[in-house]
């Protein structure tokens, strides 16, 4: 495994697939940007889902108000329960679905991008420790980053277990096995 301080600009890693790179070869003698445009389309995708998201996290901090100075759930579980869809989604959109170059942008980038919030989860710590609350502020950052890690890790194996069992299925649907002798010899014995 190579450690990111072993990298040089000129390695050869993976980019984004939703941004389709042109060969050197066929390019125009005029230098391009130092970077690609992102298309229209895909900025429309991510600005929908981010109307989206945003109102959908406002709602819930509305619909389940925190006290002040104390613990706050509604952010809490805004957080844990993005991570875990953006995991969920990741693994469907990479290697379930079809390719798509607006799934990724709408959903990730646009509506859990809005949903989930660092900059809240920073608000909320910070007036907790303004409160005097420093438990309830240290338990704020530390169990959000482990619910986060374990709700991304729970995301990814439930996506890669629905994933391994479509492809099984696929599979047999496409191949059946044939029925074992000893049960077609009982069904003809039966005729």
């Amino acid at each position: 495994m190579t450690r990111d301080a072993d990298l040089t600009p000129a390695d050869d890693l993976p980019t984004d697939p939703d941004l389709v790179e042109s060969d050197p070869a066929e390019s125009d003698p005029q230098p391009q940007a130092a970077r690609p445009r992102t298309p229209r389309r895909v900025v429309a995708a991510i600005a929908a889902g981010g109307a989206l998201g945003g109102p959908a996290r406002y709602g819930l901090g509305l619909a389940f108000p925190t006290a002040p100075h104390t613990f706050p759930a509604t952010t809490f579980a805004i957080n844990i329960t993005g991570s875990f869809v953006l995991a969920l989604l990741m693994v469907f959109i990479l290697d379930v679905w079809p390719p798509n170059a607006y799934v990724r942008p709408f959903f990730c980038v646009g509506f859990l991008g809005a949903y989930t919030t660092f900059s809240t989860w920073m608000v909320d710590t910070d007036r907790l420790l303004a409160a005097g609350a420093y438990g309830t502020a240290a338990a704020n950052v530390f169990l959000s980053l482990a619910a986060g890690i374990a709700a991304t890790s729970l995301g990814l194996s439930l996506g890669r277990g629905i994933a391994a069992w479509q492809g099984k299925r696929r599979r047999h649907l496409e191949h059946p096995e044939p029925a074992p002798a000893s049960v077609l010899a009982l069904s003809t014995e039966q005729s």
